[in-house]
């Protein structure tokens, strides 16, 4: 039987979405521009009023933002309520400039939190479950996010935090623990520290559910961890400037992540010209956030590709429109000679080979003005060097036909590439000048 967290909510007509969206929209559009001076300034550059929403389709006509909006506008620029009003805040890591913020008053926690726990219950968390949360705590929403969902469903809650990663397997098996959450790669991690421990996942721990994001991975990955686990993998999505953990998430199908459209707007752009494409075409996904009070966003680009389903109807039962699962982020890709490359398209090549374990990095240099492309992939078990030079051949030849460039290729031993205890794995190494 399927479960849900809010049934009336998950399961309401088209229809019903439709109205609720233009409603909280066209109030969406009123609070900012009468609130927020960019948005005021950008609405009266494009000519358009709140009164000139009309219909949905008038989204179009609103301005774009973008994180560089975010950070020109940092710390408060982009509040749209008192500071006195706002009980909580987040942030980007910031390392690529000023952090963006996620601003939360008590009622943005509240939706917040019901997202959460309705992306929660359809990956499979209940009442029974003993669910270890492996994000940090901190200004990361990973962990409060995962933390305000969870507490909302009444699971027993393990919130461990990031890093200790046997520790976190001994947690495990001490607690019973039935569902976890964690960035993609620190899954892995946890993975290769349980074997470390001679401890077999699937055979010696009760984990059978697992919620993983924050990062993009692929099917292969994603086929990997389910296998060692014995797990029910699922994908959630969310980022810090729209709420976190919660705005969208897979569902029993996995078939595409299930979007939630009372609170969120979504719409597939060309990332070039900005222009709105059509269900199934792929683009770069824009939010707009339709309930959020402190700071709401309108037509934020997310940088991440996908596509809008043309089908709303799933067999799960709920009526929200699902988009592809993220198949790069526009901002990691690296021009290599001229080429545009994704460390998803060098992900998909390595993890076909069994042989090939599941840490890799992407170093890019330049030599004598040229540019120099070298992976850098573990074998799974300890292997010698006529073997390395094997599958090295073999990949390069391999990689060379996806990348239409030819790489150097290096196969390590196990453990040789470093470990991410902590935030996101770094897959690419760029050396260039």
């Amino acid at each position: 039987m399927e479960r849900y967290f809010n049934p009336t909510a998950e399961r309401m007509s088209r229809r019903d979405i439709a109205e609720i969206q233009l409603k909280r929209l066209r109030q969406t559009v009123s609070r900012v521009y009468n609130n927020v001076a960019y948005y005021r300034r950008e609405m009266d550059r494009l000519g358009v009023k709140p009164e000139d929403i009309r219909s949905l389709d008038d989204i179009a006509r609103l301005p774009f933002t973008t994180k560089q909006t975010l950070r020109d506008h940092y710390p408060f620029g982009m509040l749209a309520v008192p500071l006195s009003e706002v009980v909580e805040m987040h942030a980007t890591s910031g390392t690529t400039g000023a952090p963006t913020l996620g601003l939360y008053t008590e009622n943005d926690l509240e939706v917040w939190a019901d997202v959460s726990a309705r992306s929660l219950v359809m990956s499979g968390l209940s009442r029974e479950d003993v669910f270890q949360i492996t994000p940090s705590f901190g200004m990361f929403t990973g962990g409060f996010g995962f933390y305000h969902g969870a507490r909302k469903v009444g699971a027993l809650i393990v919130p461990s935090g990031a890093g200790f990663s046997r520790r976190q397997i001994q947690f495990m098996q001490d607690f019973g623990t039935t569902m976890v959450c964690a960035v993609v790669s620190y899954m892995l991690r946890l993975t290769e520290t349980a074997l470390e421990m001679g401890i077999d996942p699937a055979k010696d721990t009760r984990v059978r559910k697992g919620v993983f994001g924050s990062e993009t991975w692929t099917e292969e990955m994603k086929r990997r961890i389910s296998e060692v686990w014995d797990m029910d993998v699922y994908d959630i999505y969310g980022f810090t400037e729209l709420c976190g953990p919660g705005v969208a998430n897979d569902c029993r199908i996995h078939d595409g992540l299930h979007v939630w459209e009372d609170h969120f707007i979504v719409e597939v752009i060309d990332p070039q010209t900005g222009e709105q494409l059509e269900p199934e075409e792929e683009g770069e996904l824009v939010f707009t956030s339709l309930t959020k009070e402190a700071a709401p966003l309108i037509r934020y680009r997310s940088r991440d590709l996908s596509r809008i389903y043309d089908s709303t109807s799933c067999d799960c039962g709920r009526t929200h429109v699902r988009i592809a699962p993220i198949k790069m982020r526009i901002d990691d890709m690296i021009k290599v000679r001229g080429v545009a490359i994704w460390p998803s398209m060098v992900e998909t090549t390595l993890l076909k080979h069994p042989e090939l374990g599941m840490e890799y990095q992407i170093h890019v240099s330049r030599v004598k003005g040229l540019d120099q492309l070298k992976i850098v992939v573990e074998a799974r078990d300890k292997v010698g060097g006529d073997e390395k030079a094997r599958l090295a051949q073999i990949l390069r030849r391999e990689l060379h036909e996806i990348l239409m460039v030819e790489p150097e290729v290096e196969v390590v031993d196990p453990m040789t590439l470093p470990r991410q205890e902590v935030g996101k794995a770094k897959r690419i190494i760029d050396n260039r000048a």
